[in-house]
């Protein structure tokens, strides 16, 4: 069943959007504004390689471009539907801003290093959050996976959900032939994306 969905002029009138979605610009811009520095704090850490049976298997090749194709067509096709949907945007938002503060949790507790056999991938919108430099210790758990994954839940129509769910599915597999991600990065990135869906849902509906 879908949710009640209100224009913005009309939601911009009710106090309790006004402060979700105002709050949740801020701290997502505290979050961008606090990223490059944590980056490079934990690029210039020791961490471990993780023996991964699965990557060791997986010949590395360069897979870049069709990693763009799968993720940022949907996440601006997910932009579109947020234009028209205020209680998606704001589950969006605080979704995005928990998966953020995970990954700065968990990437703090897990200090790994990068896979052997890591090709590194240009991500020309990269600099948004790592700012000028190469970051490759970035990784449990796998921040491409769990956006795309999190944008299949928040959307409502189940075709589109479907279509997205199999984007991820391709996204983690493509991740891994390009090395940039242990195993374990991608497949728990999902079940991450799920608690941050349903907490983002929880603040939109109070």
């Amino acid at each position: 069943m879908q949710s009640k969905i209100l224009s913005w002029q009309i939601a911009w009138d009710v106090p309790a959007f006004r402060v979700k979605l105002l709050l949740g610009l801020f701290f997502m811009g505290l979050i961008l504004f606090l990223l490059p520095d944590f980056f490079l704090y934990i690029q210039g850490r020791d961490g471990f390689v993780v023996n991964d049976y699965v990557l060791r298997s997986i010949p590395t090749e360069d897979v870049s471009n069709w990693i763009f194709l799968v993720l940022y067509p949907a996440i601006g096709f997910f932009i579109w539907q947020l234009i028209g949907h205020t209680e998606m945007c704001v589950t969006a938002l605080w979704g995005y801003i928990f998966m953020c503060l995970a990954r700065m949790i968990t990437i703090s507790l897990i200090p790994l290093s990068e896979p052997v056999g890591l090709m590194h991938m240009s991500d020309p919108f990269s600099i948004l959050f790592y700012g000028s430099s190469v970051i490759t210790k970035d990784l449990f758990f796998s921040g491409h996976t769990a956006t795309l994954c999190l944008i299949g839940l928040c959307l409502e129509n189940k075709v589109q959900k479907r279509i997205v769910f199999v984007g991820t599915a391709v996204l983690g597999v493509l991740l891994l032939i390009q090395h940039i991600h242990y195993t374990m990065d991608v497949f728990a990135a999902p079940v991450f994306s799920y608690l941050f869906w349903y907490l983002g849902k929880t603040i939109a509906k109070i």
